[in-house]
């Protein structure tokens, strides 16, 4: 594999943006690697500087379902172009995104489209604050919920401590309201409340996490989540930025059967330009400014190219409902390849996979939560992504991230990443 011309690029960014990247983890310093520098895609595949090809699973972390410039969203993003990329005025195509979305999710009333899904966290949180009337929030260890504040925080030293800062910056004044909890816990969780009752305003949850791994919650915790939360009267938030659209039209809260009280949305709903939105009951988002007094604003929120991608994408996708089958079967086959390699070979390995949705873990732990997700064998899994990206084959360059199958992957990539992990655990296998 060529890299050349990505060492000379990333050297010279190194230079003038910190770490030479917008985002830590496209760094590629957990897997100890120069990055390639992506020049183009296009359906499942990428291109890098060097001209070398790869099949795609990281799919911009997420967003492009239906792959890399689909001809009908850069159809209708060419259109827009034409006619103004942004007013920081009301549009027709804002409208047309929050019914579609309101459509598809029976939990959401009203939406508010903001730029990042860190956004829409952030203001989901203030809004529960706000409508609650109290100050502290439960997060889970291992999800993430972007970069703001009260998100950034970890576990303190005992199960019903409250959380301290995991990013210089963010002050102890922060992170003294934001509880920390063990991710499908149900007896952590329940202690927590009959501790802090009258002061959570909020909990907020990854119903399938993606960024310890592929982690879903189980039933019975989704359902104790929602009971504590209307037991108490604190608000119950999804983050759906990864998996809304992404799992099943629906969501994840489809998949559970529950209504949260706020949804948040990023991802797919920009169809791989930047964007954000929450939602949910009408009377918590009526709270919200002009209407209400939680204050919030984006100039460039719901702006017309963002909205396009997004729209066109989602509408592709609920009037084609067979894509869902499509990837679902393509991703099960991936899965069902991985775990036959594993076997034969008699490489420690265990597998999470909702929908398209899939994570190899190199630990013979069944992954739960955080802390078996950390049983994971980081070194091996440097050295197999090494191999894989050898190979053609580009996933998330860290043990804990999701690959995720789209609409443009067929069943000759699937079989060709199928034979490219082959080949990669058994130089593992050899190498140990």
């Amino acid at each position: 594999m060529k890299q050349e011309r990505s060492l000379e690029i990333f050297e010279a960014s190194k230079k003038i943006i910190p770490g030479g990247v917008n985002s830590p983890a496209r760094a590629f310093s957990s897997v100890n690697m120069t990055p390639p520098v992506i020049k183009r895609g296009k359906g499942a595949y990428l291109y890098d500087e060097d001209g070398n090809t790869y099949i795609d699973y990281v799919g911009s972390w997420g967003p492009l379902i239906l792959g890399h410039c689909h001809p009908e969203v850069v159809e209708n993003l060419e259109g827009v172009l034409q006619t103004g990329t942004s007013f920081g005025a009301p549009t027709e195509i804002e409208l047309k995104m929050a019914q579609l979305i309101t459509e598809g999710m029976p939990s959401i009333e009203m939406i508010r489209m903001v730029n990042s899904g860190t956004e829409a966290t952030m203001t989901a949180l203030r809004l529960a604050r706000g409508y609650t009337k109290r100050n502290k929030i439960i997060k889970f260890n291992g999800n993430y919920h972007g970069h703001s504040d009260s998100l950034l925080i970890k576990a303190g030293s005992g199960a019903l401590t409250h959380g301290v800062p995991n990013s210089p910056g963010v002050t102890p004044e922060v992170a003294k309201d934001t509880i920390t909890a063990t991710y499908n816990d149900i007896d952590d969780i329940k202690n927590i409340f009959n501790q802090y009752s009258e002061e959570i305003a909020a909990v907020i949850v990854e119903p399938i996490a993606g960024n310890m791994g592929v982690i879903p919650m189980t039933q019975a915790f989704a359902q104790t989540l929602r009971d504590l939360t209307e037991k108490y009267g604190a608000l119950l938030i999804f983050d759906e930025v990864m998996t809304g659209f992404r799992v099943a039209f629906g969501g994840a809260q489809s998949l559970y059967g529950i209504k949260p009280d706020l949804t948040c949305f990023g991802k797919i709903i920009g169809g791989g330009l930047p964007v954000g939105a929450f939602g949910g009951k009408k009377e918590i988002m009526e709270h919200l400014s002009p209407t209400g007094p939680v204050y919030q604003a984006g100039t460039l929120s719901g702006n017309p190219l963002a909205m396009t991608a997004g729209y066109t994408t989602l509408k592709i996708l609920k009037e084609n409902p067979q894509i869902y089958e499509k990837i679902e079967s393509h991703a099960a086959a991936l899965e069902s390849g991985f775990k036959s390699i594993v076997k034969d070979l008699e490489v420690s390995a265990s597998f999470n996979r909702v929908g398209s949705m899939l994570c190899m873990f190199f630990t013979d732990e069944t992954v739960i939560d955080f802390d078996t997700a950390n049983t994971s064998n980081t070194n091996q899994f440097t050295f197999y992504f090494k191999e894989m990206l050898s190979r053609g084959i580009y996933i998330a360059p860290s043990q804990f991230e999701a690959m995720f199958i789209s609409n443009a992957h067929g069943k000759e990539e699937i079989n060709k990443t199928i034979e490219a992990a082959y080949e990669s655990l058994k130089s593992l296998k050899e190498s140990l």
